[in-house]
């Protein structure tokens, strides 16, 4: 059956995550919904325009209350990231955003299921919880979703295998603090320096993988692409609407998305990222992956450092 799915922010990322929206078939109905009316209006003549290969599709240019009876609403709205700045620089400008939204957009679409992707993330995600009124299993921030495709493509291109036999996430914080709990990756099911001996009998030649290197890698990854370009918006828009796929599903899926813990590896009351199940009712639950206790502090310390920052944040 297909969907109506609501985007709020028509920048870069909210406009590439329509227009790869409009390229799926799960969504009957895209609105498109932003401060600079000239500019959604335009965003979404552009993008019905490219759609006549596909099924019909309605993608509007709408208001607060085109939302009504959306599955899906997703929030983009924010002052982008800027060269040399961290997500947690941009916090307080865009929860005061956040705040103006959530009531507006929560009144319409008290049903749907919000995915937040506003910078930075877990820090929105957390805000928009408190201030929405909605139930939590509602919320899902995209986390770090797209910090484990980074990685599953650096993976892949190091072991030479297709990102599908990757099993490895991000943990964590949407930034700095985010890690790898490497002691539960794997490709198909073998941990990383075995595969290596096993690949190399076969003639791969595969050099020895350095932890520390991929993590960097997966790290800068954001940063190094707004330098060049001046914004990432295609790898999230991908991996945001892949997460909306998973929420129109027939069954559930395990996923790296930011939700609200509730004493999952000694971490409570804050958004952040770590196996959980999301499907058509929203957020079911965590699947708390066995971890190293060094990893857990890991986790712990992330927790922390975005803890230290919303006690900063005027959430009221």
């Amino acid at each position: 059956m297909a969907s109506k799915i609501t985007i709020i922010g028509a920048g870069s990322v909210g406009a590439t995550i329509a227009y790869t929206l409009s390229q799926e078939t799960f969504a009957s109905e895209i609105v498109i919904i932003d401060i600079n009316k000239e500019k959604v209006d335009g965003e979404a003549m552009d993008i019905v325009q490219g759609t006549a290969f596909r099924d019909p599709i309605d993608v509007i240019s709408g208001e607060y209350e085109d939302a009504k009876d959306s599955d899906i609403v997703i929030i983009t709205s924010g002052v982008p990231r800027k060269a040399g700045q961290t997500r947690i620089e941009l916090a307080q400008t865009n929860v005061n955003i956040i705040k103006d939204i959530a009531p507006k957009i929560a009144s319409v679409a008290p049903k749907a299921l919000y995915v937040i992707v506003s910078n930075p993330v877990d820090v929105m995600t957390y805000a928009f919880l408190k201030t929405s009124g909605l139930p939590e299993n509602q919320i899902i921030g995209s986390g770090t979703l797209l910090d484990t495709t980074r990685l599953r493509y650096g993976l892949a291109n190091h072991f030479k295998i297709a990102q599908k036999n990757i099993h490895a996430y991000v943990f964590g914080e949407h930034g700095d603090s985010s890690f790898v709990p490497w002691s539960g990756a794997s490709v198909a099911g073998v941990p990383l320096d075995e595969y290596t001996k096993i690949s190399n009998t076969y003639g791969k030649d595969l050099e020895k993988f350095d932890e520390a290197r991929m993590e960097e890698y997966v790290h800068k990854s954001g940063g190094e692409i707004i330098k060049r370009k001046g914004a990432t918006f295609y790898g999230v828009a991908m991996s945001v609407v892949n997460l909306c796929g998973m929420l129109l599903a027939a069954y559930e899926s395990v996923v790296t998305v930011s939700t609200m813990m509730h004493g999952e590896y000694g971490v409570e009351d804050v958004c952040t990222s770590c196996l959980t199940i999301v499907g058509p009712e929203g957020v079911k639950g965590k699947v708390e992956m066995k971890l190293t206790d060094e990893e857990v502090v890991k986790f712990q310390k992330s927790a922390d450092a975005l803890k230290a920052v919303i006690a900063q944040l005027d959430l009221n």
